[in-house]
């Protein structure tokens, strides 16, 4: 019969590989510390970024659609990491995996679908409104085309 101490992972490994690690971070930034330049320029304590001298604030305000944009990107993109975790191990899950794999794909499509028709995919101009715009200004250069200028040009002045 094994007794119960044998059977307990021994905790040791852990508690010096930790003991090593924070060793190793103590001396490096103890060598940064004593082998670190000290200077105090002009530019020294300014935001610096690929040779561009930054101007303003860096607090930018977003619209909300770019988080929109970010999180649709973060839920799709797990959702075909799950997709494609269920094709590698299809033979595995069998008929069951497959069913699970197909009705979470049928609630993906009806969640795009619902979004699209609430308009929360919609944040660029309206294409109706780029149609009539564009529509305006062929009927515009047609009427030009046909001697019907907006324009107007001054007359020559007479030379002196």
């Amino acid at each position: 019969m094994k007794s119960a101490v044998s059977d307990i992972t021994p905790i040791w490994p852990f508690l010096a590989y930790g003991a090593i690690v924070v060793i190793l971070i103590g001396i490096i930034l103890g060598l940064s510390y004593v082998l670190g330049q000290r200077h105090k320029d002009r530019a020294t304590g300014e935001a610096y970024e690929s040779g561009i001298i930054s101007t303003g604030s860096a607090r930018l305000r977003f619209p909300s659609q770019f988080y929109l944009v970010a999180m649709l990107f973060v839920i799709f993109d797990i959702e075909t990491v799950l997709i494609i975790s269920w094709a590698i191990a299809y033979k595995e899950v069998g008929w069951a995996g497959f069913l699970g794999v197909s009705v979470f794909i049928f609630i993906l499509l009806a969640v795009l679908i619902y979004e699209w028709r609430n308009g929360a995919l919609d944040f660029g101009p309206d294409g109706k409104k780029i149609l009539r715009a564009y529509r305006k200004m062929r009927k515009k250069k047609s009427a030009n085309v046909n001697g019907y200028t907006d324009i107007k040009t001054p007359a020559p002045q007479a030379l002196m």
